[in-house]
């Protein structure tokens, strides 16, 4: 009934586990003892699971992205101080050195959960929760194209969260790396469930980020504003049509690498068994195919966040609008061509070698272009020194240091002196902190438009000297390791000479901690003053969003707005027509929430969990029970809600009755006569 499911499955014998369960599950009973003493659970339940309101959507994203991030950060600190705490090579222990508190195949695990939840389950969410958020707004529109879809995608990723959290309490992780290392990953190799779970995790997740870049690309083409032309279209929403197209061309070839590993762990194929005919470069090929364009369908929203930033603050137009929207496509272009730069240690040849040699090289040209643009949009502007600006020029300088050291790793004897050296793992997390300074700056730039009131300054600023003073702490000795020869994903130190600049990123770690208290911090006492945004919260706003009221009611627009310009509130500033408003207004089309989205990606879950323990009575009965309502759901002829005019025009008095955070009035179904806007 069970499967491969047993009772020795739940590590209650480690301490590590046990400890981190019960950290886990006090958070739980808090925040549902919570909800149960407010009597939440109704508004939870309508507002918000049920809900496929885009700038909701968008929330729960950031959310999901945030505790991954954290997960995330404290498997890195793990790794961090049992390196520190390992000794060497030359004493007793696990080959032939004291291990600290991670055995190996323990760190394996941590080190594969590590980079595979930063990046898939941080970092994706984080940035498709901004786009979720801001692009709409940006082009004028109602909502996203799909709203139901949306929220399918949503609950999908979440699914495979799920995954990789309950991985630590049944059963194991992967520890064959995030990437998957071949033949390392095949079943003779590694028969347990952790490579299952990532493998699933991944796919799962895959789908739903592949309906999302679906859903962007339509609600871009399709729902921009009357007069919206295409370079009337803000840079942000350009780069993520950009990442968009990366994430359904990209996506899909991961889907089809995991679902030939999931044939040869489940039904015995051989793809990548080279002693049974298959060839495991396949898979690595594969991989970096979608690997090295995932790097861009992150990093590109990071350029997005920072050019919309950098213009407000400087209170100017952004310099070269159309050589950033032709670096952002080229940069989305190229990425295609420059997978097998991951792999020039393994032989290719010279003339393959200096053709992906030559094409990273290349991807450097655009990305420079980006950063010329930044720093002349910033001369002669009037620079507000504002948190969302200080991340966003910190990202700048974090940029080139990355830029520069990819421009190193892209020449095939450099790669060769350095490949498999935390010389390469300091350059990638420079690119990383690129995407993570984005989105800090996103949070503070965003965060009255979507709540109604700024994040406080003073702890926005100490959150962000003491993240910038941990990152120095942490990469900059990890550079100096890594060309002194420092091995990457070894468990313990093999050079105790090392061993100072190890002793050096733990010190930047603990200043990290104190950035993550500085951001908890901000929250609550933001939370707890909440005190009123204006209209344009920074004062300098120039694309569409800042028109709208604050906070955003879930109507968005009362109504829809005529585009004039590229930054169209600054040229209604210019004109005096910012604080126009319309005479009249004319009911307004939305789409009705529904609880099915939630329902199939906890049914996805299901099904993965129970395909990893070989369940197969509950796999099939979760598949099954997705198909019955996704037919169902076909024949459903809800066609969402009108909103009376005279209903909006009493909301636009009281927007504190509209907010993103505010339950929704009762509204009426839609007639048949009612006008779509």
């Amino acid at each position: 009934m069970l499967g491969r499911l047993t009772l020795e499955a739940i590590p209650y014998t480690n301490p590590i586990l046990l400890f981190t369960f019960a950290i886990a599950a006090t958070a739980g009973i808090v925040v549902v003892g919570s909800v149960l003493y407010f009597r939440k659970v109704g508004y939870i339940w309508r507002e918000w699971l049920c809900s496929v309101d885009h700038k909701r959507i968008g929330v729960m994203y950031m959310i999901l992205g945030l505790v991954m991030l954290f997960r995330g950060f404290i498997d890195g600190v793990m790794m961090r101080t049992q390196q520190a705490i390992a000794i060497g090579p030359d004493s007793p222990g696990y080959l032939g050195a004291a291990h600290g508190y991670l055995p190996p195949y323990h760190f394996d695990q941590v080190y594969s959960a590590h980079g595979t939840l930063m990046l898939i389950f941080a970092a994706t969410p984080l940035l498709t929760g901004l786009g979720n958020i801001i692009v709409p707004l940006q082009i004028g529109a109602r909502d996203m194209a799909f709203p139901y879809l949306n929220a399918v995608s949503l609950w999908l990723t979440v699914a495979g969260a799920l995954l990789c959290m309950i991985s630590l309490f049944v059963g194991e992780f992967s520890n064959a790396t995030w990437v998957g290392l071949m033949p390392f990953a095949e079943l003779p190799s590694n028969p347990g469930v952790g490579v299952d779970y990532w493998m699933w995790a991944l796919q799962i997740s895959g789908l739903g980020t592949t309906f999302n870049a679906i859903n962007i690309i339509t609600t871009i083409v399709k729902m921009r504003a009357p007069g919206m032309g295409w370079f009337r279209v803000p840079v942000f929403t350009w780069v993520n049509m950009a990442t968009a197209i990366i994430g359904v061309t990209a996506f899909p070839v991961l889907t089809a690498a995991l679902a030939m590993l999931g044939l040869d762990r489940y039904v015995g194929t051989h793809f990548f068994s080279a002693g049974f005919g298959g060839n495991y470069m396949l898979y690595i090929n594969l991989f970096w195919t979608w690997g090295h364009p995932e790097v861009y369908f992150l990093v590109l929203p990071a350029f997005g966040l920072i050019s919309e930033i950098v213009s407000t603050f400087s209170a100017k137009s952004l310099f070269g609008y159309p050589t950033m929207i032709a670096a952002s496509m080229g940069i989305a272009g190229v990425g295609w061509v420059v997978w097998a730069h991951h792999f020039f240690t393994m032989g290719m040849g010279p003339n393959l070698i200096g053709f992906f040699s030559a094409a990273t090289m290349i991807v450097g040209i655009p990305t420079g272009v980006k950063a010329f643009n930044w720093v002349f949009t910033m001369f002669r502007g009037r620079i507000t020194l504002a948190t969302p600006m200080l991340w966003a020029i910190t990202c700048i300088l974090l940029l080139l240091v990355g830029g520069i050291t990819g421009m190193m790793l892209s020449a095939s004897v450099v790669d060769y002196t350095v490949h498999d050296s935390v010389f390469v793992v300091a350059h990638f997390h420079c690119m990383v902190l690129v995407i993570g300074g984005g989105v800090f700056a996103a949070v503070t730039y965003w965060w009255p438009k979507v709540f109604g009131f700024k994040l406080n300054e003073t702890l926005g600023q100490w959150f962000f000297w003491t993240f910038v003073a941990g990152s120095v702490l942490v990469f900059v000795p990890m550079f100096m390791a890594g060309l002194d020869g420092e091995t990457r994903r070894l468990d313990y130190l093999w050079d105790t000479s090392l061993r100072p600049l190890m002793l050096l990123e733990v010190v930047g770690i603990a200043v990290y901690f104190l950035s993550v208290f500085f951001f908890l911090a901000m929250i609550v006492v933001s939370l707890a003053k909440r005190e009123p945004a204006e209209q344009d919260a920074w004062g300098t706003g120039r694309s569409l969003e800042w028109l709208t009221q604050t906070p955003v009611p879930f109507y968005n627009f009362a109504v829809t707005p005529q585009v004039h310009a590229l930054d169209e509130l600054s040229w209604r500033k210019a004109n005096g027509l910012e604080k126009a408003q319309p005479s009249t207004y004319v009911p307004i089309h939305m789409p009705s929430s529904t609880g099915l989205p939630f329902i199939i990606g906890m049914l996805g879950f299901a099904c993965t969990f129970a395909l990893v323990w070989r369940i197969w009575w509950l796999a099939g009965a979760s598949l099954l029970a997705i198909i019955l309502l996704v037919i169902i759901r076909s024949f459903d002829k809800n066609e969402g809600y009108v909103l009376p005019a005279e209903t909006i025009a009493a909301a636009e008095r009281n927007l504190s009755t509209v907010s993103v955070i505010a339950e929704q009035s009762k509204v009426l179904p839609v007639g048949g006569h009612a006008e779509a806007h």
